[in-house]
């Protein structure tokens, strides 16, 4: 796999899904279905996917692809493949809160190793170089030629004061009751994998997840965080987080910077 050829087309192919996606979140009204496992979908999701996987199947067909849209008729992947979540944060697309993104990711030998997460709403756009140092991108944000982009790093963290980001749409009690065994500064709410971001660019130390995700919710923001420095392990015993998994269900999870003294589950 050429790197150099990748992140150029997981760039561009987030960019234009955004932009379809901001047509329908700007439109006065749009359907709202349920899929079949209750969770909402909207025109907006099948609209991106169906643009995404055209052109990562145009550019690199003998990779496997794996979508969210399209996960009913996928058998196991392997250990590499592409991985896409067109719209992550459906919650938050439907009521218009704006922390929705684009997530494009390779994964390799169970490793999420290049990833792009896009914020459409927010203009902010998060990606993998070719060396797999994480950046983010800004100013127009041209789909057909790369602007101005910031190497991110994760922070040094002080846990006598963690600043401390969970979800917006699905923190429950458990969740609260983990976060209380740390010594928490502040704390931010935020959607979708955005949330990797934060910490992948020093706004938050840590990131639990008390929840059920699939891999496609987490494999870009993930391989975005791994290259500014952080970590993303399994809460139940702090071992790395993998892709390949039966279903692509994820056990519950914590994203943090290095530094950072995991509690117990």
């Amino acid at each position: 796999m050429s790197y150099d050829a990748l992140i150029p087309v997981m760039r561009r192919l987030a960019i234009e899904a955004g932009a379809v996606i901001l047509k329908v979140y700007e439109s006065p009204d749009f359907e709202v279905r349920a899929k079949s496992d209750a969770s909402p979908v909207t025109e907006a999701d099948e609209a991106a996917d169906a643009l995404i996987s055209a052109g990562l199947r145009d550019h690199f067909p003998d990779l496997m692809l794996v979508t969210e849209e399209q996960s009913d008729s996928h058998a196991q992947t392997g250990d590499t493949f592409l991985i896409v979540d067109p719209l992550d944060g459906t919650k938050e697309f439907i009521n218009r809160r704006g922390d929705f993104t684009v997530n494009i990711a390779l994964v390799e030998n169970g490793v999420p190793t290049r990833g792009v997460v896009y914020a459409p709403a927010q203009g902010r756009m998060f990606y993998t170089r070719p060396d797999g140092q994480s950046v983010e991108e800004t100013g127009d944000l041209d789909p057909g030629r790369p602007g101005e982009v910031t190497p991110i790093a994760v922070g040094l963290p002080d846990n006598r004061a963690l600043m401390v980001v969970a979800s917006k749409s699905h923190r429950d009690q458990a969740t609260d009751d983990y976060i209380a065994q740390y010594a928490v500064r502040d704390m931010k709410s935020a959607g979708s994998s955005l949330k990797f971001c934060l910490v992948a660019a020093g706004e938050a130390d840590l990131y639990p997840r008390l929840g059920r995700t699939m891999e496609w919710d987490t494999a870009a923001g993930h391989a975005v965080l791994v290259g500014a420095g952080g970590l993303v392990v399994r809460f139940d015993d702090h071992t790395p987080l993998t892709y390949g998994k039966p279903g692509y269900e994820n056990p519950f999870f914590i994203a943090h910077a290095p530094g950072v003294l995991l509690k117990g589950a």
